[in-house]
């Protein structure tokens, strides 16, 4: 049986080969925290602004809708307004076939709005 050895630098550059995401987006990581998209951290500094400024009360991120079959669909944000209304804010750069279905079927199940951006 052949041996199969790698070297370091071989190594190293295989560990820095990251797979492309599909659609495009551009992980990007703003307050050490790592965002799948630049379009979701824009929008998360967005929100740190206008909570800043007072124009929100706050704002959550990764809010878990539970959905039958034990599915679980992750909402980028959540906003609470100052008049304390809900938002819930979906970030997509494009829209596949299965966000399309869990995004109505949490609408259905919970009652709310969810705002694709």
């Amino acid at each position: 049986m052949a041996k199969f050895q790698l070297s370091l630098e071989d190594l190293e550059n295989l560990k820095s080969k990251r797979r492309k995401n599909k659609f495009g987006a551009k992980p990007t990581t703003i307050d050490g925290i790592r965002f799948s998209s630049k379009k979701e951290g824009d929008w998360y500094r967005n929100l740190q602004h206008r909570q800043n400024i007072g124009e929100i009360k706050c704002f959550l991120r990764q809010v878990p809708f539970h959905l039958p079959g034990g599915i679980r669909y992750v909402i980028d944000f959540m906003i609470i307004n100052n008049d304390d209304t809900v938002e819930f804010i979906e970030c997509k750069g494009y829209m596949t076939q299965v966000a399309s279905i869990k995004i109505k079927q949490a609408s259905d199940i919970y009652k709310v709005k969810i705002n694709v951006v």
